[in-house]
């Protein structure tokens, strides 16, 4: 009696059906090897957007009604920044099996905090607060999550159409959405702490 072997398992690449650059959802979960990365950074995301709230509040009086521009332009995007890549994560992290439908969720993502980095800009610009700021700060505040969010679309456009190099310029966005916004919080906060009481 002759034991009948079974052929060998797929190879994970066979198993993705990689065809040119091409993946398909339906055989397998490729953002499974993401699911790490976008728990990690949406938890630093979560976590530091609670953070800003807290330091705000401890700043609450550095905020006053003649320095609200200065809330808008320095505090809120900061909050947007951390949102953005929570919203993110938990899109890849979401039970999604449908490629158009995964880059229609980045993009709408992208799209909302490019519109936002944009009145950011404006507001800046028509409150005169980018006098002020030295380039290094204008990179941060402005140039640097712009950036973010247009690397955020060009992910979801990418991953509508299937491919997978979009993950990785959505880890990429993600990654620099969060270093601006890191950097951004920390600035504020250090300027909350070093203002002489009034």
């Amino acid at each position: 009696m002759s034991a009948t072997l079974l052929p060998p398992r797929p190879m994970l690449a066979q198993t993705l059906s990689i065809r040119k650059g091409l993946l398909d959802l339906e055989t397998s979960d490729p953002l499974a090897a993401w699911h790490d990365f976008a728990l990690l950074v949406g938890t630093a995301a979560a976590a530091l957007i609670g953070l800003l709230f807290v330091a705000a509040s401890v700043g609450s009086g550095v905020f006053t009604q003649e320095r609200q521009a200065a809330l808008r332009v320095f505090l809120s995007p900061s909050v947007v920044h951390f949102s953005c890549v929570l919203a993110a994560a938990l899109i890849v992290v979401a039970p999604i099996r449908s490629w158009p439908l995964l880059g229609t969720l980045v993009m709408l993502a992208g799209l909302f905090g490019a519109i936002y980095a944009i009145l950011v800009c404006c507001t800046m610009v028509r409150q005169k607060i980018s006098a002020t700021l030295d380039l290094f700060d204008r990179l941060w505040y402005a140039a640097i999550p712009a950036v973010g969010y247009a690397v955020m679309l060009a992910a979801g456009v990418t991953l509508a159409r299937g491919l997978d190099a979009g993950c990785n310029l959505l880890a990429a966005a993600m990654a620099l959405l969060l270093a601006a916004g890191v950097r951004n919080a920390w600035d504020i906060t250090t300027w909350i702490v070093l203002r002489p009481r009034q």
